[in-house]
């Protein structure tokens, strides 16, 4: 086998000179601070020997920035993008150049971090915000979420809060209208049959069977997949009747014109947003919606934005009910969910911003009025639409003709979507032309009029509604939000404002442990929103998407290099989905080989919170592991565990190198035991960038893991999404794939194809050699700001050689326990040096996780220590009674500029040691636009949509 090299200086001037930091000098200055001549030396103290893997990597050598874009635009190229009709949830729409220039291409968007810290999130929030408001006022219900991951995965989250709402019943069925969109029910059905919920797909057109089952829940799609508009009153009564509740998959656009789902009677409403202003993508990323009735907001999954008060009483943002998050709650969540699509949703609320109700309005008329001139014009030509009512999808009847009427629109740039072989439909959006409605209706109009079911001029006119008696009389979108930025100017600057309120990487190291806030630099960014790329509908015929088809096709292959293992799917769109996926996978490979009763997925007490909430949704029993004082699985009772289950242990779920951030050096032990028992390895991916280029989940004795590719390959955060999550199996396992033999877990073949240009670009830019030193360079770092902190902070775990691994945790408790002060007294202080805190008590409660990865240059990680240095001797002043802990500068942070300039300051500290305790700051500085926020307040007086304009008086 061929042996890795070792760590290659940086190339003059090449890409991994700049994605990596440290160099030269300051790598000679860090190597020194840690004890370790070279970088190799401090890898073979850190990384246990038995896990190293003998072979190198087999990925092309790095290419150049150029070359890449060549590459990338060659691809694109290959996609042939036509006029898209093909409906099914996905629709052509235009990107406001502001909203594209200013939030999708905008690193102070797209480089945020999950709004765990509020305080330094307050731009996002109120992005979030205008979400929730937008989506609460189109569906009708009074409570929506902050977006979910896509419509299909949605209406498996609807079903599953339907599930726990409805109490006392836990056999009854959920009723789902056959005219939800295919993916939909694909992904449905994989979903419940996984946790043994009874689902009957019926036509719901003539109204609910009552044949005597215990119904708990109805699905409808409000928008037939056929297009007709159809009224669901009398389903949705005829469900509350049978004490079930009732949930309405809806398309936002149309509810400017047709009555909303809330109005109708429905419980909870879901969707995609992607049509204001999201591109295609290939299928995603794109921000699905929630919204529900009151007295089911605690139910939600994923993320909600409420409205509490600061320290000073301000209105100030904050995630409410924070105890649904999975760190949390474990097995007990409400969802896996974890990274949502918030990039998405904050690019489609300025989407309804930058319209207005108006706009939007004005937007949906034009779909409905072409949708309505094809309709009429097939019609006056003889042919045959089915639906009398609709709003923008014509279903035209043409005897077996539809393959040849599919083929001719093509041939005239135009996808229509063939239905079967009597019927093709055409979906209507923002960017139909009167020129494609003549297109269509042309050919149309070739196929053999006589035998389409009609005359020349036969047939009424179509309409939106039966009567007017579904259209919408409500208003919506009346905060001023949506109607003072109708200018550019006043649009941009409101962008720019938000964007000032939040820390991004764009202004500071995001130093969060297990989450890897690492540099998305701008050449992998920019290919996305080339129209090869973003303007591809997941559906065209494979034909049409040759160049992803590559992309996916090299992209899974080098994922597969990397990881060791055999196969790679993309298509999970967040890691939850991944980790799902890869669990998936182990059922059904137990269940073929007759042991299905193995259900028992055994978790370490350290792991991510997702890895329990993702067993219990694949159907598995969780049983947690002890972990040892050293931080790694303890031995002893994994053994006795194994024991009690010998006969229905499914998998272990472990996270390498583990949570604590170490490398364990029984990893191999682990995995011999659990394949011993019968079990199988998962290994979670998230700590991937720690082992790149030198050990392999699947040559440890992996199975199967999920990978983070918005963590160790690039892919932006964006304020909590858009996030990738591929699993990748051992040969044994590549059977049972999502979409294979495994259910398929998100609504498109290929998840969030639209950003994985991102990812590709990063492994070519940075080859073998570039991936390596990555690898090594983040372990440098984090084992620097371990080396100059351990004096000022016990560090909690290390491994072999006393190294981390990519990470480190600080413990708080012993200072906590001296003098009160908390790690969230230190996570917002450091919000006065301009820093983001590190993960805050996790995995251990009372600690700071610190990871600074390889892109963070020697002046920032110094920078960073420092400011834990400060607030160190800030900590020994209120420990020697100093400053009351009470009146400390620790206490009151973080400090805004209102604060320190009111007139009356009475603290014991200085306006100086409030704003600029260290020198630098007096020079660059951020200011935080609120102080500590009240959370529990904000749970008290749950408030999830824009507040009056007064409130900010």
């Amino acid at each position: 086998m061929t042996q890795p090299a070792p760590v290659p200086a940086p190339a003059a001037d090449g890409f991994v000179d700049r994605h990596v930091g440290p160099r030269g000098l300051e790598l000679d200055h860090m190597l020194a601070t840690v004890g370790a001549p070279t970088l190799e030396a401090l890898m073979d103290q850190a990384v246990p020997a038995g896990i190293r893997t003998p072979r190198a990597l087999a990925l092309p050598a790095a290419r150049s920035e150029a070359e890449v874009q060549a590459h990338l635009r060659g691809l694109a190229g290959r996609n042939e993008v036509l006029t898209t009709m093909i409906g099914l949830g996905y629709h052509g729409t235009v990107t406001p150049p502001v909203v594209r220039r200013n939030v999708l291409e905008n690193p102070a968007w797209y480089t945020a971090y999950t709004p765990y810290q509020p305080e330094i999130s307050q731009g996002r929030l109120e992005a979030l915000l205008n979400f929730q408001t937008v989506v609460a006022d189109l569906t009708g219900l009074p409570v929506a979420g902050a977006s979910l991951l896509d419509e299909a995965t949605a209406v498996t989250e609807a079903v599953l809060l339907m599930r726990r709402a409805v109490k006392g019943r836990p056999d009854g069925v959920v009723v789902v209208d056959s005219q939800c969109l295919p993916q939909t029910l694909t992904v449905l059905r994989g979903r419940a049959e996984a946790i043994g919920l009874p689902l009957d797909v019926v036509d719901l057109t003539d109204g609910l069977p009552d044949d005597g089952r215990d119904v708990i829940g109805v699905v409808l799609q409000q928008l037939a997949t056929s297009g007709q508009v159809r009224d669901l009153r009398p389903v949705i009564a005829a469900a509350h009747a049978r004490d079930a509740m009732v949930t309405v998959a809806a398309d936002l656009l149309s509810l400017t014109l047709l009555t909303p789902p809330g109005e109708l009677g429905a419980d909870v409403a879901v969707g995609s947003a992607q049509r204001f202003g999201v591109p295609l993508f290939y299928g995603g990323p794109h921000a699905a919606f929630m919204s529900v009735r009151q007295g089911l907001e605690r139910m939600l999954p994923g993320r909600l934005v409420g409205v509490s008060r600061d320290l000073d009483g301000a209105p100030a943002y904050r995630l409410a009910l924070q105890t649904r998050e999975q760190h949390i709650r474990r097995e007990k969540a409400t969802s896996n969910i974890c990274t949502a699509q918030a990039l998405l949703a904050v690019a489609a609320s300025f989407y309804a911003v930058h319209h207005g109700p108006d706009g939007l309005r004005r937007i949906a008329q034009q779909v409905h009025d072409h949708a309505r001139t094809l309709a009429d014009g097939v019609r006056a030509d003889g042919g045959h639409v089915v639906h009398d009512h609709l709003f923008d999808t014509v279903l035209v009847r043409v005897p077996g003709a539809a393959e040849q009427v599919v083929a001719r629109a093509r041939e005239a740039g135009i996808n229509l979507r063939r239905v079967d072989d009597d019927h093709v439909a055409a979906t209507l959006d923002e960017v139909t032309t009167a020129a494609h409605v003549a297109t269509v209706r042309e050919l149309l109009r070739a196929t053999h009029p006589a035998e389409a079911g009609g005359v020349p001029g036969s047939g009424a006119p179509v309409s939106l509604v039966p009567d007017g008696a579904l259209a919408r009389t409500s208003t919506y979108l009346e905060h001023p939000t949506f109607h003072r930025y109708r200018s550019e100017t006043a649009l941009v600057r409101y962008m720019r404002r938000l964007a000032d309120k939040d820390l991004a990487l764009d202004r500071t190291m995001i130093p969060l442990g297990s989450c890897t806030m690492k540099l998305n630099a701008a050449v992998e960014m920019e290919p996305i929103s080339w129209p090869g790329f973003a303007d591809l509908h997941p559906f065209v015929p494979a034909d049409q998407a040759r160049g992803y088809a590559e992309l996916v096709g090299e992209l899974e292959g080098w994922l597969a290099d990397v990881t060791g293992y055999a196969e790679v799917s993309v298509q999970p769109n967040a890691g939850s989905q991944g980790e799902l996926a890869g669990l998936l996978a182990i059922r059904e490979y137990h269940r073929d080989r007759g042991q299905g009763q193995r259900d028992v997925c055994l978790i370490p007490a350290s792991a991510h919170g997702t890895n329990a909430a993702s067993a219990v949704l694949a159907g598995m029993r969780v049983v947690v592991v002890r972990t040892a004082p050293d931080g790694e699985v303890d031995l002893d009772h994994l053994r006795t565990e194994l024991d009690v289950h010998a006969d229905d242990v499914a998998a272990i779920m472990i996270t390498y190198p583990s949570t604590h951030g170490v490398y364990e050096e029984h990893v191999r032990e682990v995995c011999d035991l659990v394949h011993g028992a019968g079990g199988q390895v998962y290994i979670d991916g998230a700590n991937l960038n720690a082992l790149v280029g030198y050990a392999q989940p699947g040559e440890l004795g992996g199975d199967v893991s999920h990978l983070n590719l918005h963590k160790t390959f690039c892919i932006p955060h964006g304020g909590g999404g858009p996030g990738v999550g591929p699993v990748a199996v051992a040969e044994h396992l590549a059977p049972y794939l999502p979409g294979r033999g495994a259910p398929q877990v998100s609504a498109a073949p290929y998840g969030s194809a639209g950003i994985l240009p991102i990812s590709w670009a990063y492994v070519a830019l940075m080859g073998a050699d570039g991936l390596r030193r990555a690898t090594a360079t983040a372990v440098l770092a984090a084992n620097y700001v371990a080396t100059r902190l351990a004096g000022h902070y016990p560090v909690l775990f290390t491994g072999p050689g006393g190294r981390v691994a990519h990470e480190c945790i600080l413990d708080l408790r012993p200072l906590t326990k001296a003098t009160g002060v908390t790690a969230e007294d230190v996570a917002k202080r450091l919000i006065d040096y301009g820093f983001h805190a590190p993960t805050l008590s996790f995995p251990v409660a009372g600690t700071l996780m610190v990871e600074p990865t390889e892109s963070e240059d020697l002046a920032e990680l110094d920078r960073f220590c420092e400011a834990m240095v400060a607030i160190r001797h800030e900590i020994a002043q209120v420990q020697d009674g100093t400053w009351p802990l009470a009146a400390s500068p620790l206490r009151g942070a973080p400090h805004t500029a209102a604060a320190v300039t009111d007139e009356e300051w009475t603290a014991p500290y200085s306006r100086q040691t409030a704003v600029f305790p260290v020198p630098g700051l007096r020079h660059d500085k951020y200011w935080p636009p609120v102080r500590r926020i009240d959370q529990a307040a904000g749970d008290r007086n749950l408030v999830c949509a824009c507040p009056p304009i007064e409130e900010y008086a």
